[in-house]
């Protein structure tokens, strides 16, 4: 199996690429490669070459391109409350190893959680991590956290970069109905992703998975307005951690269901 490398825009330099320190230690000291063996290099947008170390320090030489899959997914985006500790570094993790494209963290009514300023970058290495590890050619947007209601507001006025209409879906905690119903059912994300990905053409989805707790039910009214569909992931109780997971493969089974 071929290792990949994330790099940047800048690193790509007439048909060679030169390498940061900790890419070099990586492919030398961690992955035992040698002049001449080879890697993939990808730019996390969906551009990727296959590349050979060179006999020069820190640089390797670009072989070919690797053409792009003739069929990229439609963009998959996750609005995730931020859970308690380090637990959005897993969510990170596994949302992009199932093929996630953006991931907004938000602060909601509940949240319990306060994120310092260098969890961003933590979480987009983690994310470049996994991508390499999961061969994914593409690495997630991580968004600012924001407070839930100013993500709404927004993502209605078409303020946030790469937010196509698409499908989009609450998930509620607990399988009640509406605020006006509460004796109603709701329905099952996956029997909504079946019937509604089957009748639009490759729509984009975003989820929104809330707290420990749930969402409040200001916070449900709120992003009904915004056209959200609020749905349940069953009748079990998942952790603030597993819920975005669960969610995020519902989709990505329904999406190779219906190919």
């Amino acid at each position: 199996m071929v290792q990949r490398i994330t790099i940047s825009s800048q690193q790509y330099q007439e048909n060679r690429l030169i390498l940061q320190p900790e890419q070099i230690h990586y492919l030398l000291r961690v992955l035992r490669l040698s002049a001449g063996d080879r890697f993939i290099a990808q730019d996390g947008t969906g551009q990727q070459w296959l590349a050979a170390l060179s006999e020069k320090p820190a640089q390797a030489d670009i072989i070919e391109a690797i053409a792009p899959p003739p069929n990229p997914s439609a963009p998959l985006r996750l609005v995730a409350a931020l859970p308690k500790g380090n637990s959005f570094d897993q969510v990170v993790r596994q949302a992009t190893e199932l093929g996630v494209t953006h991931i907004y963290p938000v602060l909601t009514e509940r949240t319990l959680l306060k994120p310092s300023d260098n969890k961003l970058t933590r979480w987009r290495r983690i994310a470049q991590e996994a991508s390499e590890q999961s061969e994914r050619i593409t690495v997630p947007d991580i968004f600012t956290p924001m407070a839930f209601p100013h993500y709404l507001q927004q993502d209605s006025e078409s303020g946030l970069p790469h937010q196509p209409k698409g499908l989009r879906y609450l998930c509620a905690a607990r399988n009640n109905g509406s605020l006006s119903n509460p004796e109603a059912k709701l329905p099952h994300l996956l029997s909504q992703l079946m019937a509604e990905l089957a009748s639009a053409d490759s729509p984009s989805v975003t989820l929104a998975i809330g707290p420990e707790g749930g969402w409040t039910p200001n916070e449900i009214t709120v992003a009904s307005r915004y056209h959200y569909k609020v749905v349940t992931l069953g009748s079990v109780i998942l952790r603030a951690v597993t819920a975005p997971i669960t969610a995020l493969s519902l989709v990505t089974a329904a999406r190779e269901l219906l190919i």
